[in-house]
């Protein structure tokens, strides 16, 4: 490139990492926010938490999925338009969920309220809605994992790629700030003053009139919508902000495409039939041992980052007697620490290791195995529930890391021909790992083992997920010299 070319690729190249880190967090907005009102949804309307967990479940391994269905058609399809699209369809039923009550009642004539007939027909169409929202979900990450090989080298994708990273934990923490701290806690409409009202709210939850819970409950009724509502509207801002800054290619933009490395400066790319491209993606990806090992490696990961987010924040309110103010600040304190965690690991991936991200995935793993151990002690020793917080905290920064650089490994490996389905396999298989951080561990909990049993089978799953990146200490960096 000449100097020019240079400067102008540096810039789409920086522009690219922002507009897709802005689209995913807008992504997030409309996907995280479902935790912080389905106590809202109960409370209301006395939908049950095995239904609510249902939905949840479901619409996981269908956003899985998706991801892995994404991945496959992101290789074949303009990013951009590929990115926009699901996050327009996202938005549109994170709205018509916000106003789900007042659909059924238009739709049916049933008013609103915790009668079996409302509900129901509220938790049917909640549920569809939540599904398709997941489901479009699926187009947020495999696009991101297709433009930026593209715009990013290979002794590059490591730091640039956990810099992007750091839009999970933005989103993350935005909407916990936002639905979570703001909506749920000032919005609504203060029925605290209708007996009728409280009485209802107290019966769903199997609370007694006085109990804290319920009144809280009452001064914000209706407050879950807003947290569908206002998300939605944020989210439909960004698909206009998403489509304004992204271009898909650096060809699209007037610019050289990144060649391989076994090609020399200006030879160009040779044009490749469907045929060709799906018989490269079989190869490097459905029969490449290292992106089944990544998946594996990620799964256990995941296995890990779900049980410190999902239960660490259940386990240190209830047996911990942590204050509700920080239960509901450690979703944001556990991302704070993510960011720490991808950006230092994607750093010394580059810096330290020459690329070799597997190595640092390794120590991470370590250090997270020693972080629930230290977690595991403290107890015994009646540490503070805020000391305990950190210590969480800090397994779940060295999670972020693998978590960050699996994509990266994946990438480099299948190649930015074929980064987008590697990526989508392993986000697939990622995403079956709530059947044992959800639904296996909250068995173990409620088990003789109880508490102890669960953090125990974390330790398993650390020791599992680090073995799994000591075969690949020796292997190249990245596939394009193959």
């Amino acid at each position: 490139m000449t100097a020019e070319q240079q400067k102008k690729f540096k810039y789409w190249q920086w522009r690219t990492i922002a507009g897709t880190m802005i689209g995913y967090i807008f992504f997030y907005l409309i996907r995280k926010n479902f935790s912080f009102l389905m106590p809202g949804l109960t409370a209301e309307y006395g939908i049950s938490k095995t239904s609510l967990g249902a939905v949840i479940t479901a619409a996981g391994f269908l956003y899985g999925l998706s991801k892995l269905l994404n991945g496959m058609l992101a290789d074949r399809v303009n990013g951009r338009w590929h990115m926009v699209t699901g996050l327009a369809v996202s938005t549109v039923t994170a709205i018509l969920i916000g106003f789900g009550a007042e659909i059924i009642t238009a739709l049916t004539g049933v008013p609103a309220g915790s009668t079996p007939e409302f509900v129901g027909k509220f938790t049917i169409l909640l549920s569809a809605l939540w599904i398709v929202n997941n489901i479009f979900q699926g187009c947020g990450f495999p696009p991101c994992s297709r433009l930026i090989p593209r715009w990013v080298p290979a002794n590059e994708l490591s730091t640039k790629m956990s810099i992007w990273n750091t839009s999970h934990s933005i989103g993350a923490g935005l909407a916990g700030l936002l639905c979570g701290t703001f909506i749920m806690s000032y919005m609504g409409v203060d029925m605290s003053g209708d007996p009728e009202m409280v009485a209802t709210i107290a019966s769903n939850l199997g609370k007694d009139i006085t109990d804290p819970a319920v009144i809280s409950a009452a001064e914000h009724v209706g407050a879950w919508k807003w947290a569908f509502i206002i998300p939605g509207l944020i989210a439909a801002a960004g698909v206009f902000i998403t489509a304004a800054i992204l271009r898909d290619t650096p060809k699209s933009v007037g610019l050289p495409e990144l060649t391989d490395d076994s090609k020399k400066e200006g030879e160009p790319e040779a044009q490749e039939s469907q045929a060709e491209i799906s018989a490269y993606i079989m190869k490097h990806v459905w029969k490449n041992p290292v992106i089944w090992a990544l998946a594996l490696a990620d799964f256990f990961v995941y296995v890990i980052r779900f049980a410190v987010l999902d239960w660490g924040p259940t386990f240190l309110r209830e047996h911990c007697a942590m204050s509700p103010e920080w239960a509901a600040s450690t979703v944001i304190i556990f991302e704070l620490f993510g960011v720490v965690g991808m950006l230092a690991a994607g750093w010394i991936s580059d810096k330290v290791f020459g690329g070799r991200a597997t190595r640092t995935c390794f120590f991470c793993m370590v250090g997270a195995l020693l972080a629930i151990l230290g977690f595991i002690s403290l107890q015994t020793t009646g540490a503070s529930p805020v000391v305990l917080l950190f210590v969480l905290a800090l397994a779940g920064m060295f999670i972020y890391g693998p978590q960050a650089l699996i994509g990266v490994i994946a990438s480099n490996h299948a190649t930015r021909k074929a980064s987008a389905t590697a990526n989508g396999l392993v986000g697939f298989v990622s995403y079956i790992s709530p059947i044992v951080s959800g639904l296996g561990f909250g068995m173990i909990a409620d088990s003789k083992y109880g508490w102890h049993g669960v953090f125990v089978a974390m330790v398993v799953m650390a020791i599992i997920g680090a073995l799994i990146f000591v075969p690949m200490w020796k292997m190249k960096r990245d596939a394009y010299e193959e």
